[in-house]
Formats: C-alpha cells, structure tokens, sequence
C-alpha cells in the first residue's frame, strides 16, 4: 500500500445500540443467576465500546491493524470498526502558517529579512502519516527552505542606473513572487501529501545593517528623477520664452544677453528656492 484508501465503517448507532443491550443484558442475567459466563459477555461489550469512533467535519481517522494499514475513514458521524484497530486523528482543515523572520541574501548579495504566510491542508493521509516522520514539522522546514532559495533568485528592487534591471523583483513583483513560491512549496510538500493553497510574502525589508544606506540610495535616486524632470520642464519653459520674444519682436537679443538670459532663467526654473528679483532702472549694460 503506497496510497490512500477510503474506508467504509459500520454504523455506530447500530453498535451503540448493541453496545448497551449486551452490557446491561449480562449485568442484569449475572446478577440474577450467577452464571460466570454473563461475566465474558460484559467484557465482550466493552470491547465493543472501543471500536467506536466520532469523526467531526474536516477530520479523518487513519486505521492501522497491527502495523498494517487498513484505510481512512473520511466520512462525518459516529462509526464502528474492529475494535483492535489503532486509531490516529488527522485534521483535515486549512490551516495558516506564519513563518519567522529570515535573514536570506538576494540575488544580488543584499541582506534583507523576508517571512511567508502559508495556507495548507492534508489531503492524502497515507502520505502524511507514513512517508514523513512529523508532516507539520516538515512543513515549516520546507517553507523556510523555499524562502530561502525564492529570495536567492530574485533582486529586492530594480537597479537600473547601474545596469541591473530586472522584469521580476521582490518588492514589486508580488503575484509573480507568489506563485513561483507557491509552485515551490507544492513540489516540496507534496511526498507529505499536503495541499498548498495559498503561498505569498508576508514580510519584506532590508535587513538592519544596510537598511539605512539604501534608503539614503533610494532617497539619491528619487532626487536625481526630479531633477531630471525639472531640468526637461525648464529647458522647454526657456525655449518657448526665446521664441516668444522673437516673434513678437519685444526685444532684439544677440548671442551674448541669449545666453545670460538662458542662464538667469534656467537658474529661476531650476533652484531649490525663490529667485530674488533685481530691478535694472539702467541700461542693459549696468
């Protein structure tokens, strides 16, 4: 046997039933004639109370005979099966799991600590109970390895200006991250016959000691964006105020005051702070 098998038990209330005629039956006869073989029957009724199992919603109960495995009884409600069957309880239900905090390297060397939320549930009980030592241990170290092994092969954040742009990062690339998580974690756990039904990053950041350094990068790179955007807006700005000034014919301009002019007002656009203005009541030359 290499796979699960569904078990069909007897009705429990029929047993149940039995149970407390052939116990109250033996009591009552061997009070009233003595007789030692009402006794045998008494001890035959209890071995019977033992066969009876209560299976609740989303539970199974894996049976075993000496070592031998008989089957899974999946089905919700109170049974009989022989009463020297062992009987372990399997939870069926969906259940979360939160990991801790990894301190793992990315794909580019950087420190960052990262953690993983994990949605699973049995759905092969030979597996689980036979093929792994302790399924529920086993699942926390698989998903810390493939934690380990998703964060090495993606970047934490896009770094274009130094020539390494990637399509997938773990900071923004969260659905793609997910799912190649989640078809990790279904390779790994599936010789535990667990059901992965939900993989994704629950915690993401730079680890301690770097983590200042690039937030001062990201701060630089935001900077300079701006200050390209605001160089672009101020080159436009200049060049429509020149055109406007020679077609309207306002004021005749040669190289010399168009290049003072371009630096003056390329100075107003792009400064961090209000530009001063200074009144010239002269000439342009004073």
């Amino acid at each position: 046997m290499t796979q699960e098998k569904t078990l069909k038990a007897s009705n429990g209330y029929l047993m149940l039933f039995v149970f407390f005629v052939l116990f109250i039956g033996s009591i009552v006869a061997f009070t009233t004639t003595g007789n030692p073989l009402w006794g045998i029957a008494t001890i035959c009724a209890i071995i019977i109370l033992f066969g009876l199992i209560l299976v609740n919603p989303n539970e199974s109960r894996v049976l075993l005979l000496f070592g031998d495995y008989k089957g899974t009884v999946k089905d919700n409600g109170l049974f009989w099966v022989n009463p020297f069957y062992t009987k372990k309880k399997i939870s069926l239900r969906a259940r979360n799991f939160d990991s801790e905090r990894l301190k793992v390297n990315d794909k580019l060397g950087n420190p960052v600590m990262i953690s993983t939320i994990l949605v699973w549930r049995v759905m092969d009980t030979f597996k689980a109970s036979f093929d792994v030592d302790n399924f529920e241990n086993f699942v926390v170290v698989q998903t810390d390895a493939a934690v380990r092994k998703l964060a090495s092969l993606y970047p934490y954040d896009n770094f274009a200006d130094e020539g390494l742009d990637e399509d997938i990062t773990l900071r923004s690339s969260m659905n793609e991250v997910s799912d190649a998580l989640e078809k990790e974690l279904e390779e790994r756990l599936d010789i535990a016959g667990i059901e992965v039904l939900e993989a994704r990053i629950g915690y993401l950041a730079y680890a301690n000691e770097i983590a200042s350094a690039m937030l001062k990068r990201q701060q630089a790179t935001a900077i300079v964006a701006a200050r390209h955007k605001i160089v672009q807006g101020a080159v436009s700005m200049v060049e429509m105020a020149l055109n406007e000034l020679s077609q309207k014919e306002l004021v005749n301009l040669d190289d010399e005051r168009r290049a003072a002019m371009v630096s003056n007002l390329m100075v107003v656009l792009c400064g961090d702070r209000d530009a001063t203005p200074v009144v010239n009541a002269g000439t342009l030359n004073h």
